[in-house]
């Protein structure tokens, strides 16, 4: 036995060496969706982060809310936790500011003031 690397056949292609390594790729930002949303966006953000169909966060939720009802609280609780998407310039609902306050109190920064 040798310790000498294994070498092709002459005249045989190698492959070619790559001495960096592949980054693995990147995902996106967990945040709550502009348009996939039918009330905070947060089921359609874990479908973008995830590559689960936003129906079937939905429908986890509901069943969560009809075991025990943790479904609902942990909905709200990610509304707050999970950042908003960037918006253009459409006015906030006011649950939407609320949202916004208290991500910000929550993760220690000011809230940026909404558009009026």
């Amino acid at each position: 036995m040798t310790d000498a690397p294994f070498s092709a056949p002459a005249g045989q292609p190698t492959a070619p060496s790559t001495d960096q390594p592949t980054a693995p790729p990147l995902r996106p930002e967990a945040r709550r969706s502009a348009t996939d949303r039918m009330a905070g966006g947060v089921c359609g953000g874990l479908a973008d982060y995830s590559g689960v169909d936003a129906v079937l966060w939905r429908v986890g939720f509901v069943a969560l809310t009809l075991i025990g009802g943790s479904g609902v609280l942990l909905y709200l609780l990610l509304w707050v936790l999970l950042p908003p998407a960037p918006t253009g310039d459409e006015p906030l609902s006011p649950l939407e500011r609320l949202a916004r306050r208290l991500h910000a109190a929550v993760n220690g920064s000011r809230a940026p003031r909404p558009p009026v």
